[in-house]
């Protein structure tokens, strides 16, 4: 049985503190740690009536019970956490982003190559979904050449006020800079931002919709249609254009209704329902690989490369030309 800590109590962490209770296998949730007294008692009252409550995540990485640790904390806190847990030689879990910025998350690499174990898995769940796993294999067979060209779209329903320019790349795009990166298995040399009309539904900090333009080592030329204020539905699609045929991603199977002389089939509209099987998914993976004593998922060293192009990406919105992407270092042999 792994024993799991969870840092961070919010509502994505009570929902992950639920997954681990209720339908992983394998694990269980003895501890938490929050810094708000009244989230911390909320995710331990999910968990159950043995589970410890911690304020400081420090309290509950050195914990002897703890063998692993969730770390679901906002971004800005991620490296004081990594870095412990990696020092008390915990395995960890970490939802993206790995850090806010690239030097903290060389930081965290250099400390986990220094520790000569691999403990990190990043949160990027999309990988675990079926669909993108069709789409990996297929692209794998070989039976399509080569791609070349990738389409996405990542439509959300709407958003708050507090959602900024900025936001679409590190909260929204960031999922198809990691799963386009896994699919073509290619790493990215530049990007660029095109900033189409805005829509009516948008507000003074926020460039709504974007179109997001990447270009991989080999050429591969990615477009991702962002749009977070598209009313009808949190939409995602993904097509990988290859030399003998193109790959497109499957809906979500819902019946189509007909009914009124118009047929109609329902789109979701929250992630958490679009991807609740590759929430469940990742994390079971997570569990059943500690007892091989491997990560088997996204890695440090993705978490960086997602860095390091949504920085670029960012740079893009504000200077409208072509930004390049280069990790600062050589991708050390750990990760190899």
């Amino acid at each position: 049985m792994l024993n799991v800590g969870v840092i961070g109590c919010g509502g994505m962490g009570r929902d992950h503190i639920k997954r681990l209770t209720e339908r992983t296998q394998g694990a269980k949730v003895v501890a938490v740690a929050d810094m708000v007294d009244e989230l911390a008692k909320k995710g331990a009252a999910v968990a159950g009536v043995d589970c410890k409550i911690y304020k400081d995540a420090i309290d509950l990485i050195n914990d002897p019970e703890v063998n692993a640790v969730f770390i679901i904390t906002p971004g800005f806190a991620h490296k004081a956490a990594l870095l412990l847990a990696i020092k008390a030689g915990k395995r960890i879990f970490c939802e993206k982003p790995l850090c806010t910025t690239a030097e903290d998350c060389l930081e965290v690499i250099d400390a986990e190559v220094k520790s000569g174990k691999h403990l990190i898995q990043l949160g990027f769940m999309r990988r675990y979904d079926k669909g993108y796993l069709q789409v990996k294999e297929a692209i794998k067979s070989g039976h399509y050449g080569e791609p070349l060209m990738v389409h996405c779209t990542h439509r959300n329903p709407e958003v708050g006020t507090n959602y900024d320019t900025p936001m679409a790349v590190h909260d929204t795009a960031i999922h198809e800079i990691d799963v386009i990166h896994w699919l073509v298995g290619d790493d990215f040399v530049s990007a660029q931002v095109l900033m189409p009309r805005v829509t009516k539904y948008s507000h003074s900090k926020l460039q709504d919709p974007q179109i997001m333009l990447l270009r991989t080592k080999n050429g591969i030329c990615v477009d991702n249609e962002v749009f977070v204020n598209c009313k009808f539905g949190y939409d995602i699609n993904c097509e990988v254009v290859c030399e003998d045929g193109a790959i497109k991603m499957p809906n979500p199977a819902y019946p189509s209704i007909r009914k009124n002389a118009a047929a109609a089939t329902t789109i979701d509209t929250d992630c958490f329902v679009r991807f609740h099987d590759a929430y469940d998914a990742e994390v079971q993976s997570w569990v059943n690989d500690a007892e091989k004593n491997i990560i088997g998922g996204p890695t440090t060293w993705d978490g960086y490369l997602a860095a390091i192009t949504a920085d670029a990406l960012v740079r893009a919105q504000t200077s409208g030309a072509i930004e390049k992407i280069k990790p600062a270092i050589e991708k050390p042999g750990f990760y190899k």
